[in-house]
């Protein structure tokens, strides 16, 4: 590039993820289903993601499959194992976003070998051009006493920076069991949204919704004004509901990804999870 020009202007980092949260269509907080990239195959998959869109989706979250997915409980475990079998690769979970963004703005869920496997540069610029506004990607550490080691947490940081600088911004999490401090590099961290845990452990259905969660919402409230996303373990309307009380988003996994594991062809699979987004979606309008 010659001196005499200038690099293409990058929008504002996470403009549409923004918007979703400050305007969402249940109107008092963004309804966010997760579901994994692929499962149970490539075309159920983007006839899902158009089923959740429909019914009432702000924001699309879709999970890269990966071999080793520490965060994730044993039906989001399953769905990646199977995807993996059918050959799904982030090539084609990018597609799928690509296909749908012109709807919503798209979160990926990924792991930093998959990242890294991919070639950074490479995976944001695609991640941007697809639609993809942000990034929760679990393993990666926001210091080197998180991560454990000075290399780690350098690279860590490298892959922010590159990610920013591809218009893709890295979400941060905080959970029940973080400490102040933990906390305060979140909010610093945050530059679309944070990915709140609802409760310590993996992703999966529970019958309540973490008793710790107002305290910590509160916790990040005092620190940021960026929006906070509750997942794990959201998985009726009335729970969607009581969380879109106390945060601007509601991220529904596990519950969705088992009704779609339990059924018996896509025509069934797409009616099963648009049932659920849209009861979620009334309830938290009614809340």
């Amino acid at each position: 590039m010659s001196a005499d020009q200038q690099a293409p202007e990058l929008p504002p980092l996470a403009a549409r993820l923004a918007r979703a949260f400050a305007a969402p269509r249940a109107q008092r907080a963004a309804l966010i289903p997760y579901v994994t990239g692929g499962h149970p195959d490539l075309e159920t998959s983007a006839r899902i993601i158009g089923t959740l869109i429909d019914a009432g989706a702000d924001i699309v979250e879709l999970g890269i499959p990966f071999s080793d997915p520490i965060a994730d409980g044993p039906v989001v475990q399953r769905s990646t194992h199977e995807a993996l079998l059918a050959g799904v690769t982030p090539d084609d979970v990018l597609q799928l976003a690509a296909a749908h963004s012109g709807s919503v703005p798209f979160v990926l869920l990924t792991y930093v070998n998959t990242v890294l496997a991919f070639g950074p540069e490479r995976f944001f610029a695609r991640a941007f051009a697809s639609g993809v506004e942000a990034l929760v990607i679990p393993d990666l550490p926001l210091d080197e006493a998180a991560g454990g080691a000075a290399a780690l947490a350098a690279e860590a940081g490298g892959l922010k920076a590159l990610a920013a600088a591809n218009g893709v911004s890295l979400v941060p999490m905080a959970a029940p069991t973080s400490t102040d401090a933990r906390l305060d590099m979140v909010a610093e961290a945050a530059t679309s949204f944070i990915y709140c845990v609802a409760v310590t452990g993996v992703t999966g259905a529970r019958r309540e919704v973490g008793a710790d969660l107002p305290g910590l919402v509160g916790r990040l409230r005092a620190r940021t004004a960026a929006p906070i996303a509750v997942g794990f373990g959201i998985s009726t309307p009335e729970q969607a509901a009581r969380v879109a009380g106390l945060a601007g988003g509601v991220i529904i996994g596990s519950a969705l990804i088992d009704l779609i594991a339990r059924s018996a062809s896509a025509d069934s699979a797409c009616r099963a999870v648009g049932d659920l987004l849209r009861a979620a979606s009334a309830a938290i309008a009614n809340g």
